[in-house]
């Protein structure tokens, strides 16, 4: 069986662990071998980094370098994970990935698309999404959303979940612009509709890429994005 990499991506607290976990439990049900993992994170070195840069710990040597160590973190989740399975014949679902790099960095950090482009083709190595979800709703809904749930766990807002509405509401109409730009590999889903409403429309696309044919609208449990 061929494998497949579907990336997930969208602002703060858009509710892409929410539809990862979802996607994953329709998958299984079928009999697909499924791996979930995320960034920056995933693989031994890369969750090495997770903590400096979510942490703020990069912040004070500037967006360039922050692209840098997302780069590097990228590379071996790539090499160590993402790639290794994707050629074992499982789907690999991944919270964030190139695009967030793009968006965050590139776009509101105003790093230069040419500097962008080079860390990015160094760190995926041609390991391209067949199919990337963007979960789109309001900057101000997504922050409400994800400082609620780090209250209610007693976790401080991490380096970008801090940053002002302004740069929020940016990045919003930045992942919207490379959907409209890759319109094949990039799919929007409305991310204010509710949540078992969201993960059948994200069966769909993902069995379709499957090339299996469409649930028919398995039942989920709400639950609160993250």
């Amino acid at each position: 069986m061929k494998g497949h990499f579907i990336t997930f991506e969208g602002g703060e607290g858009a509710g892409k662990s929410t539809q990862i976990q979802y996607l994953a439990e329709a998958l299984k049900a079928r009999g697909y071998d499924v791996v979930i993992t995320r960034e920056p994170g995933g693989s031994p070195g890369a969750e090495a980094v997770r903590h400096v840069l979510l942490s703020g710990g990069a912040e004070e040597f500037g967006v360039r370098m922050e692209a840098i160590l997302f780069a590097a973190a990228r590379s071996d989740h790539v090499e160590e994970l993402i790639r290794p399975e994707v050629e074992a014949g499982k789907i690999v679902l991944c919270d964030r990935f190139m695009d967030s790099s793009r968006v965050y960095q590139g776009v509101t950090g105003g790093l230069e698309p040419d500097f962008i482009r080079s860390l990015e083709r160094i760190a995926i190595n041609g390991m391209i999404p067949d199919l990337t979800i963007i979960l789109d709703l309001p900057a101000e809904v997504g922050l409400s959303r994800a400082r609620a749930r780090g209250d209610d766990q007693g976790i401080k807002p991490d380096r970008y979940e801090k940053e002002a509405l302004a740069v929020q509401e940016k990045r919003r109409d930045a992942f919207l612009d490379l959907a409209a730009r890759e319109p094949q590999r990039c799919k929007v889903i409305d991310g204010t509709q509710p949540a078992d409403a969201i993960a059948q429309e994200i069966e769909k696309l993902a069995f379709t890429l499957l090339g299996d044919h469409t649930p028919n609208g398995a039942d989920h449990a709400e639950a609160e994005p993250s």
